[in-house]
């Protein structure tokens, strides 16, 4: 049986590959999982996502399980304590971001229903099918990135340049850059 061809961005360790086997590109549509992956692009600021990847559980344990009610109510001290955490990227910018953004979050789902009806009208509610045959033809940004960054920065939320939520909207299937070779781009075109 033929080895799977996957994105070769994934091929360092384990970890990384059922990342981008079972999750990465997958349509998302639960707002605990948008506020997860919000956390943890910001996170990924200036890093490598292998390194965020890496500490998951440790974000995972130190904000909520990604409960964007319960991370909007954490007390300087709670924040402290948190930065105190190997398990976590130790950037005192980021963590206060994450806290601040888990409020601007609830009021973007108390204004729209849900994050995820706000965040899919910026692809007009369907995954964008890119078609690249290679990693230095992906785009770091796009104009919808661009829209959504603008408009997050708008209402409030910190770490969300267009880097960032194009990060965001690769994970979350918001957009498919699974290269057109890789096993994953038709499975995930499939959902469109």
């Amino acid at each position: 049986m033929a080895e799977k061809i996957r994105c070769s961005w994934c091929l360092k360790f384990d970890q990384y590959i059922r990342y981008h086997d079972e999750e990465w590109g997958v349509p998302v549509h639960d707002d605990r999982k948008h506020f997860e992956f919000l956390i943890l692009e910001g996170a990924q600021a200036g890093l490598s996502w292998s390194t965020v990847l890496k500490k998951r559980e440790g974000y995972r344990k130190n904000f909520a399980d990604f409960d964007p009610e319960k991370v909007a109510r954490f007390t300087i001290k709670k924040i402290e304590k948190i930065l105190t955490d190997p398990g976590i990227i130790r950037n005192k910018l980021k963590v206060y971001a994450a806290v601040n953004n888990a409020k601007s979050f609830l009021k973007v789902q108390k204004e729209f229903g849900s994050f995820d009806k706000y965040i899919w009208g910026f692809v007009n509610n369907r995954p964008i099918v890119n078609q690249w045959k290679a990693l230095n033809s992906i785009q770091a940004t796009t104009k919808e990135s661009d829209a959504l960054s603008k408009d997050l920065i708008k209402r409030g939320f910190k770490f969300v340049g267009s880097t960032v939520i194009y990060a965001h909207m690769q994970a979350c299937g918001l957009v498919n850059d699974h290269l057109r070779d890789c096993f994953r781009y038709n499975e995930l075109k499939k959902l469109v």
